[in-house]
């Protein structure tokens, strides 16, 4: 053996081991173990809700979890809409961050060509800067990840479907969202009524303690085709009786508009609105409902240059941390339905220190139109009613007027002996002594032509508000190109039309005033109001034609029946 090699010897080394391992396996085998019944999983899963949602509960989550209080991980896997139908409206919710994607109401179209259901959400600045219902919340980290996230849905029973079937609803029926990644956990609960008015339940914790959350209306609100730079959007809130109504330039931190402002309650309600709808979040047994108000710049393309909006937005919720209970009225601003709402919001219709007369003159032209079903011919026909039972009044400040122009020149006379005359010198008391003497001689109440003038403007400036605000006139026609009473008109035939009038009725009428350039001045009048009438509602302008037009009918009246005496002679004196 000593003669082998070291190679020969790790040969036989190798072989002889080979041959031991394989005899003691053959008479010494190891015993089969018995077979292990299968481990419990840790937690079991939550029911899916879907085929595209569940529960996911990580490695180490329950461990974890059981230290902080047995807080669950709970998310879907995918995003998934949700449609909610009622007659009045369609809304679209998605389950990434819980939020509403579309809110159309079925009985309101918008502008476009053929025209659909006017959606008050705006995507293209929602996908910039947020949807409505996302969450404001104190912490910026636990806000993204609240209204990002992809939430667990369940619908309560008589929602319209099974669980496994939630994406087309009927009304009435309760959604809820639940997410949770073990330190944050997020409910929200959506009961949709048949009407404009839904329940929103609102909870938010962060290591199981509660956070002061509030429900945002991003993205701006509303008929987007009615205004630009949302210069007729406005934020209100109802406090102590006191409505205050925020435009968007007057929202956020006064030196940082993006930074949201905080209005802390209790308030009655408070919202988002436009010329013609609102979206009102009124406290249901919440006595501290608080206002978040902010500007955001949402990027658009104009001629093919960027450029930036300003977008309001608005968030109510409770600043003290307390779970979140309120009702949302989202609808038109029509007086019959917010009067139905409780708190009443009927205050959301603005017809400023008019209302007193506005809203009498709103139902009237309502009862009208029962029976002429077209608002622009109900439109005259109020005219025509207005115009008959102010003409009394017309009729004396006509008689006013004639006596006024029948002793024009002997005023102007007596003027200009004392026009050398300075206002502080004693002498032009005397002037004014013999005009108020011709006055007493004539019967004339110098006031007399305008007391009715001003006894009429009232309504006047109540029916500017109702036609220029009332939401019956949107997009109701009249007759050949006037298709929206609420818009201006496309041709400004009306305004002319207007101004023309006007123009007629001026030079038909007795001037009360001698001096050249007042009269110059009354006659150019007519054509500054048409100017100013050209960006006016075709409603507003067909009711000032047709009052011109009864006008120029009663002025032909007046002079025919009640002619202007001749003018009488007198004598000029001279100082």
């Amino acid at each position: 053996m000593s003669d082998l090699s070291d190679q020969s010897r790790g040969i036989i080394f190798v072989i002889a081991a080979l041959a031991i391992l394989f005899l003691w396996s053959h008479f010494f085998p190891q015993p089969v173990p018995p077979p292990q019944k299968p481990t419990q999983p840790t937690q079991a899963a939550a029911p899916s809700q879907s085929g595209a949602e569940k529960t996911e509960t990580p490695p180490g989550a329950t461990a974890a979890a059981a230290k902080r209080g047995s807080i669950s991980v709970i998310r879907a896997t995918a995003e998934k809409a949700i449609v909610v139908e009622s007659p009045l409206y369609r809304v679209e919710l998605s389950n990434r961050g819980g939020v509403v994607r579309s809110w159309k109401l079925k009985k309101y179209l918008d502008d476009q060509k053929p025209p659909k259901p006017l959606d008050l959400v705006n995507p293209d600045s929602s996908q910039q800067l947020g949807w409505p219902f996302s969450l404001t919340l104190p912490d910026a980290q636990a806000e993204s990840l609240a209204n990002t996230e992809f939430y667990q849905v369940s619908v309560a029973a008589g929602g319209g479907g099974s669980p496994a079937d939630q994406a087309q609803l009927e009304a009435p029926v309760s959604i809820s969202f639940h997410f949770s990644d073990g330190h944050l956990d997020v409910t929200k609960r959506l009961d949709f009524n048949q009407d404009y008015q839904t329940t929103v339940e609102v909870s938010v914790s962060l290591d199981g303690k509660p956070l002061p959350a509030g429900i945002a209306w991003r993205g701006g609100f509303g008929d987007r085709a009615v205004y630009k730079a949302s210069q007729l959007l406005t934020v209100f809130y109802k406090q102590n009786g006191k409505l205050t109504l925020l435009q968007y330039k007057n929202l956020g931190v006064k030196d940082n508009q993006s930074q949201p402002a905080l209005v802390t309650g209790p308030l009655e309600f408070a919202g988002i609105e436009d010329q013609f709808f609102a979206a009102a979040f009124i406290p249901d047994g919440m006595a501290e409902l608080s206002l978040w108000d902010s500007t955001q710049n949402h990027n658009i393309v104009v001629d093919g240059k960027p450029e930036t909006e300003p977008v309001a937005e608005m968030a109510a919720g409770d600043a003290r941390g307390e779970p979140l209970r309120m009702r949302l009225y989202v609808g038109p601003k029509d007086l019959a339905l917010l009067s139905r709402v409780q708190p009443n919001l009927e205050q959301l219709v603005n017809f400023g220190w008019t209302g007193v007369i506005a809203k009498p003159l709103l139902f009237v032209l309502q009862w009208v139109h029962r029976y002429v079903p077209n608002y622009g011919w109900a439109i005259i026909a109020l005219t025509l009613i207005i115009n008959f039972a102010l003409f009394p009044l017309k009729m004396k400040s006509w008689r006013s007027m004639q006596k006024m122009q029948k002793v024009g020149p002997e005023i102007r006379s007596i003027q200009d002996r004392y026009k050398k005359y300075s206002m502080s010198d004693p002498r032009k008391r005397k002037m004014n002594e013999e005009i108020m003497a011709i006055y007493q001689r004539e019967g004339i109440n110098p006031m007399g032509s305008c007391l009715p003038m001003v006894f009429q403007m009232p309504i006047w400036w109540a029916l500017w508000r109702v036609l220029n605000g009332a939401i019956e006139l949107r997009h109701a026609p009249w007759l050949g190109w006037i298709h929206d009473l609420s818009a201006k008109d496309p041709y400004y035939i009306l305004p002319i039309l207007m101004a023309i009038t006007m123009y007629l009725m001026t030079k038909m009428t007795p001037q009360t005033t001698v001096d050249p350039a007042q009269q110059k001045m009354m006659n150019l009048m007519p054509l500054m109001f048409a100017a100013f009438f050209f960006t006016l509602s075709s409603g507003l302008n067909l009711y000032m034609f047709t009052s011109n037009l009864v006008g120029v009918g009663q002025q032909y009246y007046l002079n025919r029946t009640q002619p202007l005496p001749a003018k009488g002679k007198f004598k000029k004196k001279t100082e």
